[in-house]
């Protein structure tokens, strides 16, 4: 089986849409929730952009995308790499496709001197937990994530500070 994974670039905003909606679907969303396309292209591809996004190709098919970005943590004094979206299509699923895709992720973490990869599970997804498991990945207990946004972040930003 013939695996190629490579960034994404413009030319992919269809197949890169179809499965953010793909993923919407997944995680049970809203259908207002799908983003603005012209939104995506300009935080994935634009040249001051902080997001990179991948594709997965098993045999020339679209088995799937990941979406991440750098962030910084002060204690190791590394970076890390953080996974938005790593989505495999339905048809891929349980045939190497995520796997293959995180692993590509985790050379990239490896090759730019990252000292993690972090992302986030939905409580309820059992088969994502189980794969995560399954190559030693842990779940982080002594963290709670927080979220501010939407009406209360605009609240928040526009009060008068002290």
């Amino acid at each position: 089986m013939r695996v190629i994974i490579r960034q994404a670039g413009p030319e992919d905003m269809d197949a890169i849409c179809n499965m953010i909606n793909g993923l919407s679907v997944y995680r049970e969303s809203p259908p207002e929730a799908m983003p603005d396309v012209d939104e995506i292209r300009t935080f994935l591809f634009s040249a001051d952009t902080a997001a990179e996004a991948y594709l997965c190709e098993i045999e020339g098919d679209i088995a799937g995308y990941a979406v991440i970005s750098l962030g910084y943590s002060t204690w190791p004094g590394r970076y890390s790499l953080n996974v938005e979206d790593l989505y495999s299509t339905p048809d891929y699923r349980g045939r190497g496709a995520g796997k293959a895709m995180l692993q590509y992720i985790a050379q990239l973490a490896v090759s730019r001197r990252c000292n993690r990869i972090e992302w986030n599970v939905l409580e309820w997804d059992k088969s994502a937990k189980d794969f995560y498991r399954s190559i030693d990945a842990l779940p982080l207990s002594e963290w709670v994530r927080y979220r501010l946004d939407g009406p209360a972040l605009e609240r928040f930003a526009s009060q008068e500070a002290l």
